[in-house]
């Protein structure tokens, strides 16, 4: 691939900076492109042209900025080839993952660019005296302080709900994957009003900045239980708005009767997909006592046939490295905890050291499974945001209910049963924010994703995402 340059995106002008990071290629260990480390001085040029653009941007009516977000699709059509390639060195997925990226970026601004799709005013009450009107309101500049596992569409998301709403955004990529978001928006300079969609490429300092400044009416940020704290300690100086998407260790349970042909393929899949750094990867399993052995016999059998490791990034692949060292390091010290506390490893546990005899490199784990850890085990307390699952049985309901229900997983669960009745009632008693029935845990644009307790605050997608970009204002008409 040809040397590439980056930017950060300020009034939709290049600016470089005299200090820059590089980031390393997951699978090869190798360094990438030097990017500019934007300073607090670019940063508060941003907020000023944000807040310049925004004074006219509030007024754009919705039919106007839906067209815009058409044209974003198109624009990242367009750069498919491009943004696949880049995603695919830094985030260390194959270039079959980095496409979907890209993809769903494309299919989040169609989605809000159709009518149906976005808020719109309705009458909240009327009767002989009275007619109240809800209207929805813009919010300002929001900062969009984003992850690492997924950048295009994490990123997107938060875009494409601040533009659809009528606000201003800053988008910070996380510093482990800045490449592809930094390509795109200044590939999508032109489409939007300058100061409407910039860019800054920085570490915790730069989004400690964006949490204090007043000049910035929203926080929304994807990461950690503990930095989610204090992000929102941080915003609650000058009260802004905030959403946290935060850590989801997320149960699953298989009941007696599940279709286990179909549950197991579901389940690896909600598991291994992306190596398990999903939000909403499926991180315990509890399987009914009765089919607890079949079920980790063909799970392994399952896991062993499908998700491997695979070294060329061009072969068609779900499975990958770790997207970074440091994620390494926490899975790594997982599965060295798990030996060496002598839990029944029954598939996977290899750990490739760089450096290795064989010379090879990147940051790969195998697909790993433990039968029946202890429930205080830090495999199934933490999440592990890596390819490593624990399965446990279960006999009675309630029990696997409380055990599921662990404050730092709110943010998903699935159940699979062929009785969808019994289905439905375990589901309504896991407090998680989404649950899958017969299925592995995959968010939907049209449905609204958040988490419970631990698990987050506020929520995105569906209409009532854009809530939290938005003032609702009722107008009361007196008759």
């Amino acid at each position: 691939m040809e040397e590439v340059k980056f930017h950060n995106i300020i009034n939709d002008t290049l600016r470089s900076s005299p200090t820059t990071h590089t980031v390393t290629d997951p699978r090869t260990e190798s360094a990438l492109w030097p990017c500019p480390i934007a300073s607090p001085a670019d940063f508060e040029d941003a907020v000023t042209s944000a807040q310049t653009a925004f004074k006219t941007w509030k007024l754009t009516p919705l039919s106007e900025r839906q067209a815009l977000l058409t044209k974003l699709a198109s624009n990242l059509e367009d750069h498919l080839p491009l943004l696949s390639q880049i995603l695919a060195r830094e985030s260390g997925k194959s270039l079959l993952l980095s496409e979907l990226d890209v993809r769903t970026s494309i299919a989040q601004c169609l989605h809000y660019a159709q009518p149906a799709n976005a808020l719109s005013d309705y009458v909240q009450f009327e009767d002989d005296t009275v007619k109240i009107i809800a209207t929805h309101v813009p919010l300002g500049v929001v900062a969009a302080i984003c992850p690492w596992n997924f950048p295009l569409i994490l990123s997107n998301l938060k875009v494409v709900s601040s533009l659809v709403t009528g606000n201003c955004v800053i988008v910070k990529p996380s510093p482990f994957t800045p490449y592809a978001v930094m390509k795109w928006i200044e590939l999508a300079r032109g489409i939007l009003p300058p100061g409407v969609l910039q860019v800054l490429n920085g570490g915790a300092d730069l989004g400690q900045l964006m949490t204090l400044h007043p000049g910035i009416a929203k926080v929304s940020f994807t990461g950690t239980i503990a930095v989610g704290k204090a992000v929102m300690t941080a915003c609650a100086k000058t009260l802004k708005k905030v959403t946290l998407e935060l850590a989801g260790n997320n149960a699953c349970i298989v009941c007696a009767d599940a279709d286990l042909s179909k549950a197991v393929k579901n389940v690896a899949s909600g598991a291994f997909f992306n190596a398990g750094q999903v939000c909403v990867a499926t991180k315990r399993v509890y399987v009914h006592e009765s089919v607890y052995e079949e079920f980790v016999r063909r799970l392994v059998e399952e896991v062993k046939g499908n998700y491997t490791v695979v070294e060329d990034a061009s072969v068609p692949s779900v499975f990958g490295p770790v997207s970074n060292e440091m994620q390494f390091e926490t899975v790594k010290r997982i599965v060295e905890d798990c030996k060496g506390k002598g839990y029944d490893i029954v598939a996977g546990g290899e750990v490739r050291e760089s450096g290795n005899a064989e010379g090879k490199k990147g940051f790969w784990l195998e697909p790993t499974i433990v039968k029946g850890p202890p429930e205080d085990s830090v495999l199934v307390k933490e999440e592990q945001f890596g390819p490593i699952l624990p399965v446990l049985s279960w006999s009675d309901e309630d029990d696997v209910i409380n055990r599921s229900n662990l404050a730092n997983a709110g943010l998903g669960a699935s159940v699979y049963s062929s009785d969808l009745a019994q289905a439905e009632r375990i589901a309504r008693r896991l407090e998680a924010g989404g649950v899958w029935i017969n299925r592995s845990e995959r968010p939907h644009m049209g449905a609204y994703f958040s988490g419970f307790k631990d698990s987050g605050f506020g929520g995105e997608m569906g209409k009532q995402g854009l809530l939290s970009y938005s003032y609702t204002q009722s107008i009361h008409f007196a008759k």
